[in-house]
């Protein structure tokens, strides 16, 4: 039994991580989820893969595919997952020993009254004495020594330290993995952004453009009645003013339009003949009314790449306090040679002529001038640093899905409003047209009710724009396009892509 002490002994030991425990100070304080969303009407279960496909808009399902597939932001979030792959390889790799084989090749040439020749002079054993007793020495000494080893180190990580920091890098890599889903999320919804923006712009274009039009018959009306005397100067001058004001909003509406197009062409990694092209066949916005089942807070644990990036760095740098703790320790390392050497070539798989050496060191830390308890203090702030990140990113995550189905829900009301208002302007405009055409009512009324109908109608493809919006918002609060268990495929998916592109993945 007492010969199995210091086996338990260096199993213990080799457990240790000296990595601190979860029930931080900071995390402590982070509230508890709530049970559900105060303010949403649908506690079905949220399916976030896909989301912008409930716009039903197939123009739009045809420009998010042109971005997944180009957009630079995304190439450069790929290529930020390669390096955190790598940089968890390179710490992993020093839980393994270091093997390294070798073939040497050592030649010497020397006179003999040189080096151990001139030492065995000095000692009385000169060439005459040697030569009087039989030994015979050559003016010159040489010798080739041929070898064939392999060489080994490894580091016994007694207190945790190298797994430590590849446990570190992993959790790392999966945050990164996480950030390049929160960059496909923004880029996604940055996208959908802009091309509600660009539709709702050339329906204001083409309303603004047929208000011009009306303008301008009321203004050839009012400068005939002046002339006919059945007008005075102001309101010819009314008119002319109403008509400035509509014609200068056309070189504003073409100059937001040309923006949130070229915002569009960085999006898709193109230019404006791609875009043109792309776009030529967009429809009029429709409104989506359908309720977004938001499911429950807890959901967004998961479903949030900003969270799961929190929470893995917080573990990342929780490790990392483990690894810095354990530099105060000693360290025990091994390192040695085995293989074979001979003067003569045809000896060089001779069993009979293998060598070897081993080396133990031990190594503990005297004075390093408070070098690695102040690693560990900078260690240990980074982990409060990143519980503080966490748990701002769980409040902030609920937060703003509260707010988005109340803004969902204000934009849902504030569009019925102006469907009705539509409605009446629509009604009361074909009413003053089949007066007119009866000879019982002006001409001028009728553009007037033209204009308001118009009018009526650009604000109301605005509330659908802000309803797209508002649609958005909570799609983006609530997780977008990914779950936990879709995102190591969805970014083989997106690399695979990328491989068939001008993006390289490898």
């Amino acid at each position: 039994m007492g010969r199995l002490i210091p086996l338990f002994a260096f199993l213990f030991l080799s457990a240790c991580s000296l990595a601190p425990n979860r029930n931080l100070p900071v995390l402590e304080s982070v509230p508890e989820t709530p049970g559900a969303f105060t303010a949403s009407e649908d506690s079905g279960v949220y399916r976030p893969l896909e989301w912008w496909k409930s716009f039903e808009d197939p123009v739009l399902d045809r420009v998010i595919e042109e971005v997944l597939s180009s957009n630079f932001d995304l190439a450069g979030a790929v290529a930020r997952v390669h390096q955190a792959r790598m940089r968890k390889g390179i710490a992993g790799s020093a839980v393994f020993p270091l093997l390294r084989p070798t073939v040497n090749v050592s030649e010497s040439d020397g006179p003999t009254n040189a080096g151990i020749g001139a030492q065995l002079e000095e000692v009385g054993l000169d060439p005459d004495v040697l030569g009087a007793a039989g030994v015979d020495i050559p003016d010159r000494l040489g010798l080739t020594t041929y070898a064939l080893s392999v060489e080994f180190a490894y580091e016994l990580d007694f207190w945790g330290r190298n797994r430590n920091d590849t446990r570190a890098a992993a959790a790392e890599l999966v945050a990164t993995e996480a950030d390049y889903l929160s960059a496909n999320l923004g880029v996604l919804a940055e996208t959908v952004r802009t091309y509600l923006e660009i539709v709702n712009l050339r329906q204001q274009q083409r309303f603004a453009f047929e208000i011009v039009a009306i303008l301008e018959q009321q203004e050839s009306l009012a400068g005939s009645r002046y002339e006919s005397g059945l007008a005075d100067l102001v309101g010819l001058h009314a008119a002319r003013r109403s008509l400035r004001e509509a014609q200068a909003e056309l070189p504003r509406i073409e100059a937001l339009r040309a923006d949130a197009e070229g915002r569009l062409w960085i999006l898709m990694g193109g230019f404006r003949a791609d875009l043109a092209h792309l776009l030529s066949d967009a429809p009029a916005p429709s409104p989506v009314l359908d309720p977004v089942p938001a499911g429950i807070p807890a959901d967004l644990m998961v479903q949030r790449p900003d969270v799961l990036a929190a929470m893995q760095r917080v573990e990342a740098a929780r490790f990392s306090v483990g690894a810095r703790r354990a530099d105060l320790l000693p360290r025990l390392s091994l390192q040695g040679a085995i293989g074979l050497q001979s003067t003569d070539s045809s000896e060089w798989f001779d069993p009979d002529q293998w060598f070897r050496n081993l080396t133990a060191n031990l190594l503990g830390p005297v004075f390093q001038g408070s070098r690695i308890r102040s690693n560990i203090a900078l260690a240990e702030a980074r982990l409060n640093e990143a519980a503080a990140a966490y748990g701002r990113a769980v409040v902030t995550a609920v937060n703003e899905v509260e707010i988005a189905l109340t803004a969902l829900e204000a934009s849902r009301r504030r569009h019925a409003l102006l469907v009705s208002l539509t409605e009446e302007t629509r009604a009361q405009s074909a009413l003053l047209e089949r007066k007119y055409l009866y000879g019982v009512g002006e001409y001028e009324a009728f553009l007037a009710a033209e204009q308001s109908r118009l009018a009526t109608q650009s604000i109301h493809s605005a509330a659908l724009r802000d309803l797209g919006y508002a649609r958005l918002a909570l799609h983006r609060a609530l997780g977008g396009t990914w779950t936990a268990a879709d995102r190591e495929g969805l970014l083989q998916h997106q690399q695979g892509r990328r491989s068939s592109s001008r993006l390289p993945t490898e």
